[in-house]
């Protein structure tokens, strides 16, 4: 089993690279998003106490989410492997991952950090709005301040996965099947 952090800014490619990961390796994919998503649909304990707080404007607490991938983990047990894509976001998250997986002796192998430049993300994300219609990625300044947040925010947590020695960075420019090779050519030498 091998389990990947995928990280970087929005806009540096994490979905795009999780599907052809998905793909190729049989991963299971771990977004929260999709996780929260799926657990409100089905009407889960979880699910009902993570919609209450996000009806009521609140962030979903850790150990909401950290339940939802505990669910998660143990739902796949013969699973070769796991993306984690938007989670951790913080060291605490990041901690409590591994006391999770580390219950179901396991652990995170590696963070794959993909490292794209600003002006490059904004460029992707102004092109991504004009198809897709989201109007966070239509809006420069909105751009702007989720770039921000990432840097001020979830970016210190490479330090966390650095000291371990699970940090990869890889150079998110070029073509995604370039950069996917690069990625492939991390996993590979974690198998």
């Amino acid at each position: 089993m091998v389990n990947i952090v995928l990280f970087g800014p929005p806009g540096a490619g994490k979905g795009t690279q999780s599907e052809k990961l998905i793909a190729k390796y049989n991963f299971v994919h771990l977004s929260t998003g999709d996780l929260l998503r799926g657990e409100i649909a089905m009407g889960t304990e979880l699910g009902l106490t993570a919609k209450k707080l996000m009806d009521a404007g609140a962030l979903v607490p850790d150990e909401v989410v950290i339940g939802m991938i505990g669910k998660k983990v143990s739902e796949n047990p013969g699973t070769k492997g796991f993306i984690f894509d938007g989670f951790p976001r913080t060291t605490a998250q990041a901690e409590a991952l591994d006391k999770l997986l580390e219950s179901h002796h396991t652990k995170i192998h590696a963070m794959i950090s993909l490292e794209v430049e600003k002006e490059e993300l904004i460029k992707r994300l102004l092109s991504r709005g004009a198809v897709s219609g989201r109007a966070d990625d239509a809006n420069t300044d909105i751009i702007e301040n989720r770039i921000n947040e990432y840097n001020n925010k979830t970016y210190p947590l490479k330090a966390y996965y650095q000291k371990q020695d699970k940090l990869r960075s890889v150079h998110g420019i070029g073509s995604v099947d370039e950069i996917f090779s690069n990625i492939c050519g991390v996993i590979d030498e974690l198998s």
